[in-house]
């Protein structure tokens, strides 16, 4: 999707000042683009997002967010950029880091358990070839309870709905015990109870000193999920705490002037 032409960094406009990178910026992104052959799928953005925080990432289909995410992990390749977390670069502190993909991007039919999936989380401590202990089983249990799968631990991953999916992942990234959880439409596809489950878990993960970044699709609930917003439309269009970013002028910039005034009357946004 190309941006508007008439669209420039939040920064050139003084709307939503950023916080300087630093360690307490759990992940901060400088400069990054990406490419899909010619067309820029991302291009030329700079984001802070604070440690301890909710920080979501919105924008239309077609925006680069979760593109943004996958580059600054390095899952895809950057044409430029620098990234780092608690003022490291990624490749160095990717123990800190937890990462929740869309359900869209898994193999489903892989024949594994949920109580497989959470083990996958401790692969890291554990090494490949380690031997799986009590207190490595006790982790997952524990994990899975956390997001009420506990009676599911031996239930083929294939098996379970939409929802319990996003909760075992969820779980997985739970195991991990990071200080850094990314997650791409981490309520895609997931009913109200889940959805509750979910946010319930990130709240207790920031509530611990966490931080929480979530590529979002809901603008409904933004001001009542996060505190921290990077609104995305190829570049970036704003950022920064919800109560002074999610403006309506910003809203109308990411996406295009698309948003029909009915849908804008109903969301709670900060006054410009």
């Amino acid at each position: 999707m190309t941006p508007p032409a008439s669209l420039t960094l939040a920064s050139q406009e003084g709307r939503a000042p950023r916080a300087a990178p630093g360690p307490e910026a759990a992940l901060a992104i400088r400069g990054l683009t990406v490419s899909y052959g010619q067309t820029p799928a991302v291009f030329s953005a700079d984001a802070t997002f604070p440690a301890r925080t909710m920080s979501a990432i919105v924008g239309p289909n077609g925006a680069g967010k979760s593109t943004l995410l996958k580059a600054a992990l390095g899952v895809i390749p950057r044409v430029s950029g620098e990234v780092t977390t608690f003022g490291r670069p990624v490749a160095e502190a990717r123990d800190r880091i937890a990462y929740v993909p869309q359900r869209a991007s898994v193999d489903w039919d892989f024949p594994a358990t949920a109580g497989d999936v959470v083990l996958m989380g401790l692969y890291r401590r554990m090494g490949l070839l380690g031997r799986i202990t009590d207190a490595h089983r006790r982790t997952v249990r524990e994990c899975l309870d956390r997001v009420g799968m506990a009676d599911f631990e031996g239930r083929q991953i294939g098996k379970l709905s939409g929802g319990q999916q996003q909760r075992v992942f969820l779980a997985r990234a739970l195991a991990q015990g990071a200080d850094l959880y990314l997650l791409d439409e981490p309520f895609a596809g997931v009913d109200a109870a889940t959805e509750r489950a979910i946010i319930d878990v990130l709240k207790g993960l920031r509530d611990e000193g966490r931080a929480v970044v979530a590529v979002h699709h809901d603008l409904s609930t933004v001001t009542r999920y996060f505190e921290h917003v990077l609104m995305l439309n190829v570049r970036p269009v704003a950022e920064g705490p919800v109560e002074t970013a999610f403006t309506a002028e910003a809203l109308d910039a990411t996406y295009g002037g698309r948003l029909a005034a009915t849908h804008m009357d109903s969301l709670t946004l900060a006054t410009a």
